[in-house]
């Protein structure tokens, strides 16, 4: 659910007439009340005429920013797939949503009202829940999957229930089997709502087909609703009409025509209202959605046709959802095609609340911009491919509907970083992210192999207890008790650090199509990244800092210290020696050493000596090299800035404490922050991380000095 905007005005007293009925062309009216309010009418059957939620979303977003939405409803329901999309997109939004039940909340309608902040229904309003149908021919695996698909959006609708009420899945399943209607004491009891309201005086009539639809309807609701006619929707009466009203009838065999979707409606094939008393010809029969389904079906074959059974899973995910008609599978089957170009940043900043093309334009720019600085291929069919930076930042605009004629190149795309409706800013981040992600994973570091990898959670000092140390166990005498152990009280301490560069990505670069502000530089800035933190790790070695005990990390009082000298298998091995007989107390620990640090210098001298048969220092003798194989030797040109001849013996990180190496929350790669508008005419964008690095044992560790 949306968070409730902090500076979102009190609710004032529901008024006791509903508001202007929404004209008769629509389904739903918004308008603007004041700056930062929007006020929403949903007042017939949701998605009904051609209007959809993708127009819907559309209109909304051009309103901007939001701080509140009124959201008045008075619907017998309707598409489950549009309304479930107007679900999501105002439960993303992050205005405060505020619903006021105007006569009725029946069906989908009720699924709706459940994204507001707060329901409002009056004394004499209802609201109604129940199970989702369809109609699906076929043969029996067809009707299978229909089945559950049905499944799956009742889950969806039970999912928004339960987020409002405080009512188990159990417990609304149960509900929805049953077709329940709520007056408003009871919705309000049940937690579907949150206030009660004054009764409504009168509330526009409903002229729909679903009156045949509804099994359970009290009578009391009724006079809301009269058979829809097969004529152009007539204009909303002051007074309801009478149960048995009809509008103007339609010639016979002239069905209305009816969207492919799942009706959110029972399941059960319902009997007509005794009520109601609608003419034959009112409603869709079984035949007529029988041949409808069969069009709908040819036409998405069709789209899938010459693509030689290569996407059959998803033709057939389209086939068994009646709301995909064949615009919708050509949509998403130009998203199955591009769907290796989703981006693996942050989340955009319109993530989820684009209910446009399912954001195919802008997986497309993404996509044109990496294919041409070499970082994947080029998508078949991508109308972007070739396209210059300027030339996308105009696609990013026109292609939403943002009206751009007369502007010059340079308004195009200061407009581009900065209208609501663009996200060209957040494609750009895209592209900046997975190239520092790339010059990150490239860098040639080498402290990962030798350090530990640590996880903290806020910026404090954090002492961490040397682990490599345990007392040895002691006997316990038939009935005696246990005796505890203990890894003592000192400990050493790790603080995290933010560390981070600035990156401009100007308008002037986007115009002259520089294409290194997305490539080379982000990919340097990854790499300096992750060799910011091989700095640090390799300071700890050559700078030698004090531990707990106020003693240096490498220290004669340690026994982790040997005397200078030229590398040679006696000093690896008196290092190894230092290392194994390391001791707590009584106990002997018996670390056995993995690693030899060597700066560049002298790598070629460690592994000669490491992979000798015999020691070179014995040659006439032959005498066995001792410590052929024992570690693998890991050089660093940083340990070469401190001396060429120094050295230093480590253990397995897995099996002792070493140096730790921290991030915040445990996240090991920079972060990619952006900041876009008129103050900074383009983009910049910051590159940080949060690490820490300390050494955790001294046990662990050797060092042998050069000569």
């Amino acid at each position: 659910m949306p968070t409730p905007h902090q500076t979102a005005p009190i609710l004032a007293p529901m008024a006791k007439t509903p508001i202007d009925a929404v004209p008769s062309e629509s389904w739903y009216r918004m308008r603007a009340i004041r700056k930062g309010v929007a006020e929403i009418a949903l007042y017939d059957e949701i998605g009904g005429w051609g209007i959809t939620a993708r127009e819907f979303a559309n209109e909304l977003n051009a309103y901007g920013d939001l701080s509140l939405i009124n959201l008045h409803i008075h619907s017998p329901g309707g598409d489950v797939f549009e309304g479930m999309a107007i679900y999501n997109l105002l439960a993303q939004h992050p205005a405060r949503v505020e619903v006021f039940i105007d006569g009725l909340a029946a069906s989908m309608g009720s699924v709706i009202a459940m994204v507001g902040d707060q329901i409002t229904i009056p004394e004499n309003a209802m609201m109604m829940i129940h199970r989702p149908w369809g109609i699906q021919g076929g043969d029996a695996d067809e009707m299978r999957r229909y089945a559950d698909l049905l499944d799956k959006v009742e889950a969806n609708l039970i999912s928004a229930y339960t987020k409002k009420s405080s009512l188990s899945d159990d417990e609304v399943r149960e509900l929805l089997a049953a077709e329940t209607w709520f007056t408003g004491p009871e919705a309000v009891e049940r937690g579907f709502a949150d206030q009660l309201a004054e009764p409504l005086t009168a509330a526009a009539s409903l002229k729909s087909h679903r009156i045949e639809e509804f099994s359970n309807m009290p009578d009391a609701m009724k006079h809301l609703m009269s058979p829809r006619g097969q004529g152009p929707k007539p204009e909303p009466q002051p007074a309801a009409p009478s149960a048995g009203a009809d509008p103007a009838p339609a010639p016979q065999n002239s069905p209305e025509p009816q969207p492919p979707a799942p009706r959110f409606t029972p399941v059960a094939d319902p009997a007509p209202s005794a009520a109601a008393q609608p003419q034959p010809s009112q409603a869709p029969t079984m035949a007529d959605f029988q041949r409808q389904e069969q069009a709908r079906r040819e036409e998405v074959k069709a789209v899938f046709a010459p693509f030689n059974g290569v996407h059959d899973q998803l033709e057939r995910e389209c086939l068994d959802d009646m709301s995909v008609d064949a615009g919708a599978a050509q949509t998403k089957l130009l998203a199955a095609l591009g769907s290796g170009t989703t981006p693996s940043a942050a989340p955009r900043r319109d993530a989820g609340a684009h209910a446009g093309n399912g954001n195919i334009v802008g997986d497309g720019i993404l996509n044109a911009i990496t294919s041409r600085i070499g970082m994947e291929e080029a998508e078949k069919d991508n109308v972007f491919s070739g396209m210059t930076l300027a030339e996308l930042a105009r696609a990013s605009l026109s292609e939403r509907g943002v009206g751009i004629a007369g502007m010059d190149r340079r308004s195009i795309v200061g407009m581009a970083f900065t209208h609501s409706s663009s996200d060209f800013g957040n494609l750009l981040a895209d592209v900046a992210h997975k190239a520092m992600l790339k010059g990150f994973e490239e860098a040639d570091e080498t402290f990962q192999q030798w350090t530990a990898r640590g996880v903290l959670t806020d910026f404090k000092p954090t002492k961490r207890v040397d682990l490599s140390t345990f007392p040895s166990l002691a006997k316990v005498s038939e009935g005696a008790e246990y005796s505890y152990g203990t890894t003592g009280d000192r400990g050493e301490t790790i603080t995290l650090a933010t560390y981070g560069k600035l990156l401009s990505i100007t308008r002037e670069a986007i115009i002259n199509d520089d294409l290194s502000a997305f490539d080379r530089i982000p990919r340097m800035m990854g790499r300096a990244a992750i060799r910011t933190v091989g700095d640090l790790v390799y300071a700890v070695l050559t700078s030698n800092p004090s531990m707990s005990d106020g003693t240096a990390l490498f220290h004669s009082n340690h026994k982790n210290l040997l005397s200078g000298g030229a590398l040679s298998i006696a000093r690896i091995d008196e290092a190894k020696t230092k290392m194994r007989t390391q001791k707590d107390g009584k106990a002997t620990l018996n670390i056995r050493p993995a690693h030899l640090l060597t700066p560049v210098a002298m790598e070629s001298t460690a592994r000669a000596l490491l992979a000798a048969e015999f020691d070179p220092a014995y040659t006439e003798s032959r005498v066995p090299n001792p410590v052929r194989g024992m570690v693998d030797v890991i050089a660093d040109a940083r340990l070469d800035d401190a001396s060429a001849t120094t050295s230093y013996m480590t253990a397995s990180p897995d099996m002792y404490d070493t140096i730790e190496v921290g991030y915040l929350d445990g996240n090991d790669r920079p972060y990619l922050e952006q900041q876009q508008g008129f103050t900074t005419d383009g983009a910049v964008f910051k590159v940080r991380m949060d690490a820490a690095v300390a050494p955790m044992s001294w046990r662990t560790m050797t060092k042998l000095p050069g000569p």
